[in-house]
């Protein structure tokens, strides 16, 4: 379907029904000049470049895992953000899927975009922030 539309604060793509990205899927679109993807992961819906800065590879054809969280005692491991975590297929660099955030250095970004969900349909929205 991959309707677009574009007003004077954003841009924005219907990717499609709902249901036809159960959770767990991913979709990649075209969203103007940029590839993204999308991914349903248990029931939230989640947008980001499919561009991993490190070397170029598509970064949404990478795995989606989770991460140890740090802890203060040594040997302690705690698992968290089952498949909020995206490991870019070439060098395994892993990115925060909400944020775009790189887990191993904070300044490190890719940039992600805002979903929503009208009408059954599947929509991603990027904010257009006017040139001065």
């Amino acid at each position: 379907m991959n309707s677009q539309a574009m007003t004077a604060n954003k841009k924005e793509i219907c990717v499609g029904p709902v249901e036809e990205l159960p959770e767990g899927a991913r979709r990649i679109v075209q969203f103007g000049t940029a590839s993204i993807g999308v991914f349903n992961v248990k029931g939230e819906f989640y947008a980001i470049r499919n561009f991993c800065p490190h070397e170029g590879a598509e970064l949404c054809l990478g795995v989606l895992t989770g991460t140890n969280k740090p802890t203060d005692r040594c040997g302690e491991y705690q698992w968290e953000r089952e498949g909020k975590v995206l490991r870019c297929p070439w060098h395994a660099w892993e990115f925060d899927l909400e944020t775009g955030t790189s887990l191993f250095d904070s300044k490190l970004r890719v940039k992600t975009y805002q979903t929503s969900i009208r009408q059954g349909e599947l929509w991603v929205e990027e904010k257009i922030t006017p040139k001065r």
